[in-house]
């Protein structure tokens, strides 16, 4: 919708500046076709999802220094994964990906009311985490990969008829966006899938780790982030870190000296970052047990402090609290109010970032809301990550000082199947009594 210019007095001007809306966000139809990480033939959510998003752009959390004190400034990163045995079972959360034929098996969940029932396609044998004999966490992970349909299991049992008790169970679309229910749990605390957290050793091998990684950490706060759905802890201080938070890598770290293998890691971290899942050591990151691992290389990672993290404000990329879907990219303009006298002219500069690996072509269009006002705006069509221009010129005549006309003016942009609009003002006239607090252009 255009708006229209209006004279309006300097001080209600300026309380229209200070309290202007600057951005908001539409769904459009259509989705993102392009291709996501993929494990046994399936993808490993779509390519928009949130835990293929990368997250080297975006700001801090403004409780990032205290978060990261409270898990451990000097306290080491650890791979909860490798080669070989410990206490008497595989080092790591295992998988088993099963054919869509595989016969489902009735289970039965302690936590039965924020659980998706069974039955599940649990093959004979299926592996657990730590062994048969465990008594940790005991996960059990099992993909349909015809159907790509995941299911997780937390202190899961096997019964003598067949069948399985565990904690809690969580059944995942990899083809789908779709969130846990508000407030429940999965096979992990945060509410979260397992398997798409995990470092796999192909992954290593081909040289690219392209999603989050999963970590713990000891002390949590009872709260939880989008896209977690579950806390798991009474602590209620603002220096423990909710279920979800996002952390990365610092962009300046030096990884030049660690082994290729853990650079990948390492790269990992920094551009996709790592999602805290649940409740358990300082900074472990977890992965797939796997006999081709090199544990003296993931022993590097114990260089890694705590002091080289910091967490994220990820929710500029949330579409939909119910949702994994990140927006394509985000449109930001760097000033967003202007006044000029008559006749002036004042430029507005517009940056596009991208949000996901994939592009994607963005369309911005804006419109003059008056005869008065002029408007370029270039270019038009562009490939996050991008900038542009508006450009608003006024053609009143230049003279005596006009009572102030307030322009408002939104620019939209379209791609990815999701519309971001952020407005822009401009005030003509009437500055140099009433507005000192607004930016005005020579």
């Amino acid at each position: 919708m255009k708006a229209r210019g209006y004279a309006v007095p300097g001080f209600i001007a300026c309380l229209i500046v200070l309290l202007l809306v600057c951005q908001t966000f539409t769904q459009a139809e259509g989705t993102s076709p392009q291709a996501a990480p993929r494990l046994a033939g399936c993808p490993v959510f779509p390519a928009d999802n949130v835990w293929n998003a990368p997250v080297d752009a975006l700001p801090l959390d403004a409780n990032s220094a205290a978060y990261v004190k409270a898990i451990g400034e000097d306290r080491h990163v650890h791979a909860d994964f490798g080669s070989g045995t410990w206490g008497g079972g595989p080092i790591g959360i295992p998988y088993v990906d099963v054919p869509g034929s595989q016969p489902k098996v009735d289970v039965t969940f302690d936590y039965d009311d924020e659980s998706d029932p069974g039955p599940y396609p649990i093959p004979t044998g299926a592996p657990i985490e730590g062994g048969p004999q465990s008594d940790g966490d005991r996960h059990v992970l099992v993909l349909d990969r015809d159907h790509c349909i995941l299911y997780e299991m937390f202190y899961a049992f096997p019964r003598p008829d067949g069948g399985w008790q565990a904690g809690s169970g969580a059944v995942f679309d990899l083809n789908s966006n779709a969130l846990r229910p508000e407030t429940w749990t999965s096979a992990d605390a945060a509410g979260l899938p397992i398997l798409p957290g995990l470092v796999r050793y192909d992954e290593v091998a081909a040289g690219e780790i392209d999603h989050a990684i999963r970590f713990t950490a000891p002390q949590t706060r009872r709260d939880y982030l989008w896209p977690a759905r579950h806390y798991a802890s009474n602590l209620t201080g603002s220096q423990y870190p909710p279920m979800g938070q996002r952390f990365r890598l610092r962009a300046g770290y030096d990884i030049s000296g660690f082994s290729p293998e853990v650079q990948v890691i390492l790269r990992a971290l920094k551009k996709y970052g790592m999602i805290l899942a649940d409740n358990g050591s300082a900074w472990y990151i977890s992965g797939v047990p796997d006999e081709r691992w090199n544990n003296d290389l993931l022993h590097e990672l114990h260089q890694v402090y705590g002091s080289a993290f910091e967490a994220v404000d990820e929710s500029s990329l949330m579409v939909d609290r119910d949702s994994g879907q990140v927006r394509p990219f985000t449109l930001n303009v760097d000033v967003s109010t202007h006044a000029v006298e008559a006749g002036g002219v004042a430029t507005y500069p517009l940056t596009v970032a991208a949000n996901v690996s994939f592009s994607v072509t963005v369309t911005l269009v804006a419109a003059s809301p008056s005869p008065s006002l002029t408007l370029e705006l270039s270019p038009t069509v562009l490939t996050p990550p991008a900038s542009a221009l508006l450009t608003l010129t006024d053609t009143h005549p230049a003279g005596p000082l006009l009572p102030g006309l307030w322009y408002s003016v939104p620019v939209t942009a379209t791609g990815g199947g999701l519309t971001q609009t952020v407005t822009v003002g401009l005030l003509v006239g009437g500055t140099r009594t009433y507005l000192p607090v607004i930016l005005k252009d020579p």
